[in-house]
């Protein structure tokens, strides 16, 4: 959606798609606006606690079967296993994405990796088409004022019409923009000292895999250090993924910076960080 700024004042019941990097403030502004009586809607809860929460539990039970003593309890139905999956602990999620390189090392091989790449792409699209329903609910059943749409940074690689056109219709789309090279360093170093599984365009993750291999000697993906390629290939998504964002932003959104977004400490704070987006654009 678009605005004028007397438009977006009038706006009784706003609704907003927060689009960047993991690390740029996203989930810090959800969080903080939850307290306001704004609905928090986590894309990577969505996908765990529906799209993906199958899967994640064939996968723990398929480990828990290779033990003899839970393995007799499960196919007795004595015991059960699910998932505990929170907002802001998406520990399942980030166990069944895995990282890419040697399985005796916690690492997926390629064949899974990339099934399991394919199905969170799935899993993603699907989540931001239910954004809508979930706009009604939050209002019509919840009962709050205004939405927020904390999406995963990964949406920018969805390459889905629908699913883009579905958050510009129905959210003003805000991209966090990192544009301080201390502030990109500082984003970098954090994901690299825990690294997490993330999601890879197949283009990419192609041409970058090939490259890794090629610096490091190595034949197979299954050779690889899953916390070393996931170090190496961070900075390079991150560098990517920028135009991207941008693409979406520049026709569909508006955009601030990560300094911007750290300087907000309530409510009216983000209200008016949306209108100088507004007037900027203007």
């Amino acid at each position: 959606m678009k605005f004028t700024l007397q438009e977006f004042r009038d706006w009784k019941h706003k609704k907003v798609t927060l689009l960047g990097m993991s690390g740029v403030g996203k989930t810090y502004l959800s969080t903080l606006l939850r307290d306001s009586h704004w609905f928090h809607f986590s894309g990577d809860y969505r996908i765990g606690t529906r799209y993906l929460d199958e899967l994640i539990l064939d996968m723990i039970k398929q480990q828990a079967m290779q033990t003899p003593f839970l393995k007799e309890l499960l196919r007795n139905d004595w015991i059960y296993i699910r998932n505990n999956i929170k907002v802001h602990d998406l520990g399942p999620v980030l166990s069944y994405v895995g990282k890419l390189g040697n399985p005796e090392k916690g690492g997926v091989e390629l064949e899974d990796f990339i099934e399991r790449q394919a199905q969170y792409r799935k899993a993603e699209i699907a989540t931001m088409l239910d954004v809508p329903d979930f706009i009604n609910k939050a209002q019509n059943i919840y009962g709050y004022d205004h939405f927020v749409n904390d999406v995963g940074g990964s949406l920018c690689e969805l390459d889905n019409d629908e699913a883009l056109q579905t958050l510009v219709d129905h959210t003003l789309i805000l991209y966090i923009q990192v544009t301080n090279k201390a502030e990109e360093d500082k984003l970098i170093a954090r994901a690299q000292s825990a690294p997490k599984p993330l999601y890879y365009r197949p283009e990419f993750l192609e041409e970058q895999l090939a490259i890794y291999l090629a610096e490091n000697n190595l034949q197979y993906a299954a050779q690889m250090e899953p916390d070393d390629f996931t170090r190496w290939v961070f900075p390079r998504l991150f560098h990517s993924r920028i135009p991207r964002y941008e693409a979406i932003a520049k026709p569909h959104g508006y955009t601030v910076t990560s300094e911007e977004v750290a300087k907000v400490k309530n409510e009216d704070d983000f209200i008016q960080l949306l209108e100088t987006a507004i007037q900027r654009n203007q």
